[in-house]
């Protein structure tokens, strides 16, 4: 092996950066997950290939389906050794049955331990939940065996609720969440707009120091896709990045 020429060594500031740089890689692999369509479970086996066993994997909860027919992917995910994790839209939700027998089959049949519960952008609620707080009142989580939820986060507002309105309803169910023996941690829509993160992740420090932040990124797609859905997410500054 020939000899690196002095001239064309890496610094020391240079070396330490690469080493920053593959640790921090190491960790958004080790801590990251993935979301994959509650209509494609065959795709459980090819993505448990590609990830560390136990990596977490959403599934999402589709407009105009019960909530029943995320079982399927979510049993492949935790077949292939990963951690499935349901969408649990509480506006979306037709009855307390409904979701109680969901969560009891999730935790049953694809050892489910977390959820991540959102609001269900729908005009009106289906059922008796108004919002994923008040899903949490009911104590249907914990009764039915979940250990964790996770809680949306918006680093650039939510299009139809105000900014001060969901400060407070975090804040509310994170506090039930303490009651109920839950853990919590909140995943944020995507963004590409880094100054909104970091502004909303000191924010949240300030409020509630013990809650981890997953910043939610963009998959592969094509400029269309990914306008329509800033577009439907109301993310502003991501619209103007675009």
């Amino acid at each position: 092996m020939l000899p690196i020429p002095a001239d064309d060594a890496p610094s020391p500031r240079a070396a330490a950066d690469a080493q920053d740089i593959a640790a921090t890689a190491a960790e958004l692999v080790a801590c990251g997950s993935l979301e994959m369509g509650a209509d494609a479970p065959e795709d459980a086996q090819r993505i448990a290939a590609l990830l560390p066993a136990g990596t977490p994997v959403y599934v999402n909860h589709l407009p105009r389906r019960e909530l029943a027919h995320t079982l399927p992917a979510l049993v492949a995910l935790s077949e292939a050794g990963l951690e499935p994790v349901p969408h649990v839209a509480a506006r979306r939700i037709v009855s307390r049955a409904e979701v109680e027998a969901f969560l009891k089959q999730a935790v049953r049949l694809a050892n489910v331990r977390k959820v991540l519960l959102i609001g269900g952008d729908v005009a009106e609620p289906l059922g008796p939940y108004v919002d994923g707080a008040a899903l949490m009142r009911d104590g249907l989580l914990p009764g039915c065996g979940v250990q964790q939820v996770g809680l949306p986060g918006y680093p650039e507002g939510h299009p139809r609720i105000a900014s001060a309105t969901l400060a407070a309803a975090l804040a509310e169910k994170l506090a039930l969440a303490r009651a109920q023996g839950l853990g919590a941690y909140v995943v944020t829509q995507f963004s590409f707009a880094p100054n909104r993160i970091v502004e909303y992740c000191a924010d949240l420090a300030r409020r509630a120091a013990d809650v981890p932040v997953y910043v939610g990124l963009p998959g592969p797609t094509s400029p269309r896709t990914l306008l329509r859905y800033a577009q439907r997410c109301g993310v502003g500054a991501s619209l103007r990045a675009l």
